[in-house]
Order: structure tokens, then sequence, then C-alpha cells
């Protein structure tokens, strides 16, 4: 039997993933679609690619300006920072288009370059054409989430996405969300752009995912190093513009203060992109909930919903995963079998300090694992203590582990220093390995930052005690 599968958004990661595992099979027919001009998906336009290319930059300056073995600071050249991104974005977007496109050249596969609107529950209105399937996977993405403050419809704002094109800012600025799209940007415009920042963080901490002295360490790095000011446990409460720039009033402790700026950035995270999708013709009804783990609607089990567009977790290595799983559960659910949730280890990293010193977390945090009631040890080691750090002149920085008291099993890893990135993929295999610590190899090669590891490693092994 042949089902027809509908994917709406079909450039981007999530639903990428969900034809490369469908197209093979031959009782599968696909029709693809995708509006997107020129087209690539956000994290190759507007997100994680063209971030990271910026963020390098920046990063170099920061190494130059923190090293007292050199002397001057280089400029940052944002025409060319600009330039080079956009040319290396053309290509990677180029390249998804052409995978597409290829698959469309099967028998079986057809692409629309439109956009898509739900007439009933599995009906698609696609230009002037209706499309009946048996199922449709909706992977349409995110859109800029703007709150809903008072006065933000009469002020302009600069989201993300703005930044990454800009070639000229103003001398100051204030940052509205200190999630991780903050985090990332924030020292960027500080470092390239040399603006006066200050941002207004709800809480006592950022890094909401991470244990409190992570929150504290970043704090710290961006006041000193980077020169922001950080409003922590303050709301924001009006904002207005004003001759040169905005005025947002933000109140913490019931005091009210006012904040003069050139520019008012938006850095408050990103919502599911469904407002098009006449999602009023169906039976779907957005919001907590509105998917299942097995990427499945709640109201439609012949709808499934990937990527950023579930409103579950906006990554990218996420996104496609949660494709691959969307593309069995098709077929399990064509068969009359039983659907399999998709499941994964917390694994995330964030380009904070320009990447210099990115944060990292895999599996249990100390605080999950006590949450969830677990008889564990965690054990930290500052980046100072190993000398390695101190050679390369970025020793700033911690890392903890997390592993079971009885069993030695290592539940989870948090890094916020230099080169935490590059040591995500051994911490994911150990944590989805399931990995006894003592049985980790102690065998770094001298110098190399991965000693913050054996050190880690070593702590806990003698805490857990001999197998």
């Amino acid at each position: 039997m042949t089902i027809h599968v509908a994917i709406v958004g079909a450039y981007g990661s999530a639903g990428v993933a969900v034809a490369d595992e469908l197209a093979d099979d031959p009782n599968v027919e696909l029709t693809l679609i995708d509006d997107g001009e020129p087209g690539g998906g956000l994290c190759i336009l507007r997100g994680c690619m063209p971030s990271k290319e910026v963020l390098s930059a920046s990063a170099h300056k920061f190494h130059a300006r923190h090293d007292p073995r050199l002397s001057g600071t280089p400029e940052v050249d944002l025409e060319s920072v600009v330039d080079i991104k956009n040319e290396h974005i053309h290509n990677f977007a180029e390249h998804r288009r052409t995978a597409v496109h290829d698959l469309a050249e099967r028998d079986d596969v057809e692409f629309h370059h439109d956009s898509a609107r739900f007439v009933d529950n599995r009906t698609i209105e696609v230009g002037t054409r209706e499309i009946e399937a048996d199922y449709v996977v909706l992977a349409t993405g995110s859109v800029v989430n703007v709150p809903d403050l008072p006065g933000i419809e009469d002020v302009s704002f600069t989201t993300s996405a703005d930044v990454l094109d800009r070639t000229q800012f103003p001398d100051s600025g204030v940052v509205m969300g200190f999630g991780y799209v903050g985090l990332e940007l924030v020292p960027y415009l500080t470092e390239a752009a040399g603006m006066d920042i200050t941002v207004i963080e709800h809480d006592t901490r950022p890094l909401d995912e991470a244990d409190p002295e992570f929150g504290d360490e970043l704090l710290d790095i961006y006041r000193d190093d980077f020169g922001v000011e950080i409003l922590t446990e303050t709301d924001e409460r009006r904002v207005e513009a004003t001759e040169n720039g905005v005025r947002l009033y933000v109140e913490r402790d019931g005091d009210e203060r006012a904040i003069d700026a050139d520019d008012l950035f938006l850095f408050t995270g990103r919502r599911p992109n469904l407002d098009r999708l006449g999602l009023e013709n169906t039976n779907l009804v957005s919001g907590p909930g509105w998917v299942e783990d097995t990427m499945q609607a709640a109201d439609d089990p012949r709808t499934f919903v990937v990527g950023d567009a579930n409103g579950k977790e906006p990554i990218l290595h996420v996104a496609k995963e949660q494709g691959f799983k969307a593309a069995e559960n098709i077929h399990a659910h064509a068969r009359g079998e039983k659907l399999d949730p998709y499941e994964n280890v917390h694994h995330h990293v964030i380009f904070t300090a320009t990447g210099v010193y990115p944060f990292v977390r895999v599996g249990l945090s100390e605080a999950a694992a006590k949450s969830e009631g677990r008889n564990y040890v965690a054990v930290s080691r500052q980046a100072s203590d190993d000398g390695v750090f101190k050679t390369k002149q970025a020793a700033e920085g911690l890392a903890k582990l997390v592993v079971d008291a009885d069993d030695g099993t290592v539940l989870g890893y948090q890094g916020l220093h230099y080169h935490a990135d590059v040591m995500a993929k051994t911490m994911q295999v150990v944590v989805e390995r399931g990995m006894d610590v003592r049985d980790v190899p102690d065998r770094a090669y001298h110098p190399t930052t991965p000693e913050i590891l054996d050190g880690l490693f070593r702590d806990a092994s003698a805490k857990v005690g001999e197998k």
C-alpha cells in the first residue's frame, strides 16, 4: 500500500531529515513544500551557522585583547565579517536546496516552492492546487517572539537576524532576552561592534539549565571581560521612543528605573511558525502539550510536528533527530504498529563569551540529579587548576561531573571553559553509553585542554571507590 506524505517546511533541517528517511521507500509518495526565499532553513540562513561566523571574528579580537604577550588590539571589520558570512551561508544554503531539489527529481517525489495552508485536517492548499495526503509533517520552524510589552509596537527594535547582517551599530543598546540567543550575541555587540550594552535578566543569573555556579561565573565573565551591565532580578514594564532612540522602563524590588539607549535589541527567543498554516481549519490546537513525544499532534495522529514548530527544544540536532523519529513513526503508524517516543539525552552547547568560553551540558546537572532523587557524586574543577588553560591565556571557567554514587555511571557533565564545545561529543558518548567513570581512560596528551576531563574522572573515581 502506498502512503502519501506531505512535508511543509522541506528546506529546514527537520523537514529534510523526514524526507531523507522516507524517500527510499517505494511505498511512500512525497510532496515537499517550502516557500523559503532563497530557502535553506533557519539554522543555515539566520541561526546557528551565521552566528558562529560572526562570533569567530569577535573571538579573535577577544584573544588578542586579553593576551599580554601581544601589543595592540585589532579592530573587527564588520563589512568583511558580513561579506564572508554571506558568501559561506550562500554556499551552505545552495547545498541544502540542491539536496531537496535532487530528491524532487525522483518519480515519487514532487516539490512546490510555495506556501501551504490547511483546508481541512489533511488537505493542503498550495498555490492554486489542493493536495490530499495520508500524513502531514509540519516542519515550519520558528519566528522571532516579540514580547507583549506596552509600547513595543511604537518603537524600532533589532532582532538576532538583523544583528547578523549589520555593518554599523550605534553607541549604546539595551537588551531584552538573555537566553541562548542573548548569551551568544551580547558579547559580539560589545567586542566586535564596541557598544555599551545593558542587559535585562529576570532571574538571579542566566543559564537556567545549569547549576548556579555556572551562571554566576558567566555573570563575572560578561561584566569583567566584556564590560556588560547586567541588571538581574529585573523586569521590563514599558518602552517608548525617544528623540535619539528608546527608553525602557524596568522594575526591581518595587523600584522603577528608566534606561535610555540608541537601540533596543530583542533576543527574546522564538516561537513556532504556525500563523499562516490555517490550523483553524483542522482539529489541531497549538499550545503546551499539543505534540506528543512520538512527534504526533495530540489532536490528529496523522499529523506530525517536528523541529522548532513543536515548541519542544529549538535546537538543530534535536530537530534532525525528531525528523528521523517522525519518519520511523509514520511507517509504524501505517503498519498499525506501536510508535516509539523521541527520547534524547540532554546535550546543548551555547557559544557564550564569543565562543571563547562556551557552555556545555550533557546529561544531568547536579540539580537535575537531586530532583530525581539520585544517589550521586558531583565533582568540580576550575579551569585555572590545569596549567594548559594558563598557557593558552584562557584560564577562566569551570567544569563539573555527576556520577552515580553506587555504580559509577557517568550521569552528566557541564563545562564553561575554553574548548568545552569540542569536549561535548566525547561526553555525549560517555553519558549515552552509560560508562562507569572508573573505566574511562585517563590518557590525555599534554598539553591539551581535555586534561580538565581527566581531573574530573580521577576525582569522581576516587569518591566512588574501587570496583
